[in-house]
């Protein structure tokens, strides 16, 4: 492994290709900033419920929390899978499984849907890794389209029905998640500890590495660093996420069906990714929150929903080329530069 100069050259080399990563003056009003707008975001998710419906806001969260962790492999390490789907649905069948079939815990139903959705990342990555590009992309979709066709024809799954009237139990032998506030706060604090996770992954000399990589793993490699272990640490990681999504997912709904697997599942993911903005934290939740909710308010209207919203896609890549927090971010970092 290299050693901590190593990692810190690295993490200068990743620093040097980010605009508006350098020290600026100002950043303890930076901090201040930040620390409000966190403050002022757990308010908003807390008094959420009580101005929204509480299964559209969990439905956002479920999905934010996907799209996070496919930004954590895309944004980060600059991978591009088509087969987040495998994960997101994967995970859901067998939390679905376990707690209506085994009656387990709510709480140990998803890690157990967690845990196969890491297993499967693990597997996938180590086959898909060796490829860049397109064909990493490629082989992501086939090994999740394999995914779909085994959910079909598999007993358990239910296979065109879906695993249905999947109960939400009682969480810990004490909490009822049948009640809309507990299982909203729950699903919270889920999505919470994903995020929380996710910041803490892209803030480390881990996350540094991914971004070195990303940017030039030639120089990486000629630095020691063994790229193929970083990045399939990144794919198992970004997977068991979005099984963690998945599992909370089929709880909120009581449902794993086969739209979970579906290759458009993994087009949507991404489509929310690149309109919030590709390597922001923020961004994917945004994109989350948007194709939500433009998809249930088109929903109830005569409107083609993948046309418009394809689109709106479309006039988002032309005005935001960095996606809607991106594009944000990098205005207000270069408004100080145009003062001066």
């Amino acid at each position: 492994m290299p050693d901590t100069t190593t990692t810190s050259a690295v993490s200068s080399a990743a620093t040097a290709v980010l605009p508006g990563r350098a020290a600026a003056p100002g950043t303890d009003r930076d901090r201040t900033v930040r620390i409000a707008l966190i403050v002022l975001g757990l308010s908003a998710a807390a008094a959420a419920p009580f101005v929204l419906y509480p299964v559209f806001v969990m439905k956002v969260l479920c999905f934010a929390l996907f799209a996070c962790a496919f930004n954590l492999l895309i944004g980060y390490a600059g991978l591009l899978s088509f087969g987040h789907a495998a994960f997101f649905g994967g995970a859901a069948y067998v939390t679905a499984h376990a707690a209506k079939v085994w009656g387990l815990d709510p709480a140990l139903s998803i890690l157990l849907g967690t845990g196969f959705a890491g297993l499967l990342g693990l597997v996938f990555g180590a086959l898909a890794i060796r490829r860049q590009g397109i064909y990493f992309a490629m082989i992501t979709l086939a090994l999740s389209q394999m995914i779909f066709f085994l959910a079909l024809q598999m007993p358990f799954t239910g296979g065109e029905d879906g695993i249905q009237g999947v109960p939400r139990g009682m969480l810990f032998g004490v909490i009822d998640l049948n009640r809309p506030l507990a299982m909203y706060y729950f699903v919270l604090a889920v999505f919470l500890a994903g995020f929380v996770l996710i910041w803490r992954t892209v803030h480390s000399p881990f996350g540094q590495v991914l971004k070195a990589i990303r940017e030039n793993e030639a120089r990486a490699v000629s630095l020691g660093y063994r790229t193929e272990r970083y990045k399939l640490l990144a794919f198992v990681l970004s997977a068991a996420l979005a099984g963690m999504a998945g599992g909370t997912k089929a709880l909120v709904f009581q449902l794993a069906s086969l739209t979970d697997v579906t290759w458009q599942m993994s087009g949507e993911v991404v489509l929310m990714t690149l309109l919030g903005g590709m390597g922001t934290l923020l961004g994917p939740v945004v994109g989350a929150a948007f194709v939500v909710m433009l998809g249930n308010y088109l929903a109830a209207t005569s409107l083609p929903v993948p046309v418009v919203i394809g689109a709106i896609f479309v006039v988002c890549v032309l005005v935001f080329r960095r996606g809607i927090v991106g594009e944000l971010a990098h205005r207000l970092r270069s408004r100080p530069s145009r003062d001066r």
